[in-house]
């Protein structure tokens, strides 16, 4: 498999390049060359296989020969090692759960597979400097890299993230493992630092310094593994027609990365990207005028995103034709209080507790079913409550019990560097590695 720029300036590469570089040389995200067709026999017998089968036969044809096929099972094995249940939330309604990995997040996925790949990729070269993966989080991302790369061995990390706007669970994950993990605490918002990261890969004189690249879901081995868990979803899937999948979608990598899926072969009756007061796709579907703007502030902040990166590779999907994309993605901009309104009533009514991003997937989920009746669907379940203990205690009068597996973090030591928005605080930051 071949990767081209979606800024057609620089030279078609392979995975393992894409990956090592994160962005191309003009500065444009990697998109393949073309989309896999996943064989008839796997999509009709997904029940009757393994996970790992289902995640190798979807992701090899990506990487090619770029690694070889014992390396990649072993890769894909340890990427899906947790489990991803599709559940039942009430008829015709349910929930892909997404937050059974080490970091509960969907993120974790992504994560685990690059964190794995470029480890692999750097055992196989002679790298005279180290690499350091550069990364933006509006909350979730962070955490997930922190974890996939930690103490990886010729792999430093620094995670950028917006200073009070990440809640108190997800920036323990990214400030307090230490080592080879650094965190920056930038006053500003995840556009700022999202901005940031891009300025460090435009700028040539510190990219031949160093030696950078992104974990962002702007790297294909982020981006590219995201369509597993929807063919998880697929083979859990009881009802009789195609599922209506609702997607928490702030930065639009993981619904690209179904809508990916769903080209590929895997059935889908539609996607619905669920937005919170950061509807710039919504607009766009609605006149037409894509128009980036500043972000918002939100109790769903994964998603306070005003530029989304990977809204570009969703329209080279469709060859930048709107009709296409209009036929296959509506979207629904859901409020604050609507979000919270929602955690309340579906904890009340069907004993069953979403975290901020999944009540706005279930929001916009419930009005397409009132627009189309009979639609079953599922949402996907993002991130575990406990992650945002301020909003779900508030509304439901009830603590969020908290999981083992990040229990241990309530007490460590938050270790982080506060820098303005300012390039050269970022590049003097760099520079001290």
């Amino acid at each position: 498999m071949k990767y081209y720029s979606l800024n057609h300036q620089s030279p078609v590469t392979n995975f393992k390049e894409a990956t090592i570089k994160g962005q191309a040389p003009d500065k444009g995200l990697y998109f393949p060359e073309y989309i896999p067709q996943v064989p008839q026999a796997v999509l009709q017998n997904l029940q009757s296989l393994s996970r790992e089968e289902i995640a190798y036969t979807v992701i090899q044809p990506y990487v090619g020969d770029a690694i070889p096929e014992n390396d990649l099972h072993r890769i894909v094995t340890e990427t899906v090692n947790f489990p991803i249940p599709l559940v039942q939330i009430k008829e015709g309604v349910f929930s892909l759960e997404l937050f059974h990995g080490p970091t509960l997040a969907f993120k974790d996925i992504g994560a685990r597979f690059m964190s794995r790949c470029l480890g692999y990729f750097m055992g196989q070269q002679q790298q005279q400097k180290k690499v350091i993966v550069l990364v933006a989080t509006s909350g979730d991302t962070g955490g997930a890299v922190a974890n996939g790369f930690y103490d990886v061995e010729g792999v430093e990390v620094v995670i950028l993230y917006p200073s009070g706007k990440v809640s108190s669970i997800q920036e323990k994950q990214l400030t307090t493992l230490g080592k080879n993990i650094r965190a920056l605490e930038v006053t500003g918002t995840f556009d700022d630092c999202q901005q940031l990261v891009k300025q460090a890969f435009a700028d040539s004189a510190l990219t031949s310094d160093l030696f950078l690249t992104s974990a962002n879901s702007i790297n294909v081995a982020r981006w590219l593994p995201q369509q597993f868990y929807y063919f998880f979803a697929l083979q859990q899937w009881k009802e009789k027609e195609a599922p209506v999948i609702a997607v928490p979608s702030g930065n639009f990598g993981n619904i690209c990365a179904g809508m990916l899926a769903h080209l590929s072969g895997l059935p889908v009756k539609h996607f619905i990207a669920a937005c919170n007061a950061n509807d710039v796709v919504t607009q766009y579907l609605h006149t037409q005028q894509y128009q980036p703007r500043p972000a918002v502030a939100t109790i769903s902040n994964a998603m306070d995103v005003g530029n989304p990166s990977n809204f570009i590779r969703i329209q080279e999907l469709y060859q930048q034709q709107f009709g296409p994309l209009q036929q296959v993605l509506s979207s629904y901009c859901i409020s604050d209080d609507t979000t919270k309104q929602v955690i309340k009533e579906v904890a009340a009514t069907e004993d069953y507790l979403l975290d901020p991003h999944g009540a706005v997937a279930y929001k916009a989920l419930q009005q397409y079913q009132q627009q189309h009746a009979g639609a079953a669907g599922f949402i996907l379940e993002t991130a575990h409550p406990v992650k945002f203990p301020d909003v779900v205690e508030e509304v439901t009068g009830k603590p969020v019990p908290v999981p083992p597996s990040v229990a241990y973090l309530l007490d460590k030591e938050k270790k982080s560097k506060v820098i303005a928005v300012s390039y050269d605080a970022l590049k003097e930051a760099l520079y001290e590695i």
